[in-house]
């Protein structure tokens, strides 16, 4: 086992302070939508039991809508596919998620990431789509047996999250390089959509670099408002996997891993057609393993998470009065930072941001995001007809907190 993740299990655990990411002000012009988190299945209170441990507990869980998990089934080895394969290889490494408070609770996924108990899901699970950082969590593995969760630390930016479980000889998942993928590849998405453990669906990678936005997991103490409607703060943008693997809520914090069952995707989001509470539509959503795993890293070592800060006011720089944007138009920079540093000029527009394309504000958001402070990355801004690289070492956006 690689020491990468090597907080021990008797550290103390922190809880990161949840803040607001900073935002771009909207452009006058938007087509920008708020996508639903695939979000937390809801549970109805139930004195049902389910079968397993729960370690170090002094609450009772409530699981009517939780199914117990299951092993994937071979009933004839000569039909078995690669799906098969995939989903046997990456489904122990995957475990079902209880969340309670004393007003809500629900359900969730998420992948362990160590032997020795450490889990990786997403924020707005754990916080209860931003109402409470002091819910109970439980956790359920494939095996069916269920242990207390210790909140490690969230991160509201990037709607991440790492629990903790006192358990060793788990199966880790095994993380792939997200930057090799191809659009059309096959994938898997394995989670417990509905409460339903170990539901696995298959799909290709329908688009990659795609920014979304959905609602901050920031807590604001308002269980009143709703996760999807902007409970925890302002939208934040998040640079994903488009999918049509069949993802649903309670999928959020699951895997996506591609057809050797390797992690390539954390599920984050679904999009809606006419909102509502409608499943999957064949338009889902995974934060990228790249980015999942620098983050998650950063909360096991620290209970919280860097990101990057260019210190530019941007907007969409719409062509031809449309609603398309061709790039981040520089409107302010912030004097000596970033941006400012790496010779970024007011007027620029910025095309491309360590290696991707940019094609608006909210890719511009999310990309810089994805950088930990710090980070030294290449900015392609367009200047006078010409294309400029210039080198910044970004900033630290919990400096504006």
């Amino acid at each position: 086992m690689s020491n990468q993740w090597n907080r021990s299990s008797d550290a103390q655990f922190l809880v990161s302070p949840a803040y607001q990411a900073p935002q771009t002000p909207k452009p006058k012009r938007s087509t920008s939508k708020v996508f639903r988190p695939l979000g937390i299945a809801a549970l109805a209170l139930s004195t049902a039991t389910v079968g397993g441990i729960i370690a170090s507990s002094a609450f009772t869980l409530s699981y009517l809508t939780l199914s117990q998990p299951a092993p994937v089934v071979v009933n004839n080895a000569q039909a078995v596919n690669w799906v098969t394969g995939a989903a046997a290889a990456a489904a122990p490494s995957v475990v079902t998620l209880s969340v309670e408070s004393d007003t809500s609770s629900g359900s969730g996924s998420g992948v362990i990431l160590t032997e020795d108990g450490f889990i990786l899901t997403n924020a707005h699970v754990v916080t209860l789509s931003g109402l409470t950082e002091d819910a109970k969590i439980a956790v359920q593995l494939s095996t069916g047996e269920v242990y207390r969760a210790q909140l490690v630390g969230f991160d509201p930016v990037y709607d991440l999250a790492v629990i903790k479980i006192s358990e060793n000889g788990l199966k880790p998942i095994v993380f792939s390089d997200s930057d090799n993928l191809n659009v059309g590849q096959d994938v898997v998405a394995i989670g417990a959509p509905l409460g339903l453990a170990s539901t696995v669906t298959q799909g290709i990678v329908s688009a990659l670099d795609r920014t979304i936005q959905v609602a901050s997991s920031e807590v604001n103490g308002d269980s009143s408002l709703q996760f999807w409607t902007g409970s925890g703060g302002a939208p934040i943008s998040l640079q994903v996997i488009q999918t049509d693997a069949a993802i649903n809520p309670g999928n959020s914090g699951g895997a996506l891993v591609n057809n050797t069952g390797e992690l390539i995707g954390i599920n984050v989001a679904i999009a809606t057609a006419g909102g509502g509470e409608a499943g999957s539509i064949g338009v889902g959503f995974a934060i990228p393993s790249n980015t999942a795993k620098r983050i998650a890293q950063e909360i096991v070592d620290t209970g919280e998470a860097s990101h990057g800060l260019l210190g530019a006011l941007v907007r969409d720089n719409s062509e031809a009065d449309s609603s398309f944007s061709t790039g981040a138009l520089v409107e302010d920079l912030t004097e000596g930072g970033a941006a400012e540093k790496a010779g970024v000029r007011i007027g620029d527009v910025v095309v491309k941001f360590a290696g991707k394309r940019v094609n608006g504000a909210s890719d511009l958001t999310a990309l810089v995001r994805a950088q930990p402070a710090g980070a030294k990355v290449q900015v392609d801004v367009l200047r006078d007809g010409a294309v400029i690289s210039l080198t910044a070492t970004l900033g630290d956006a919990s400096d504006l907190k």
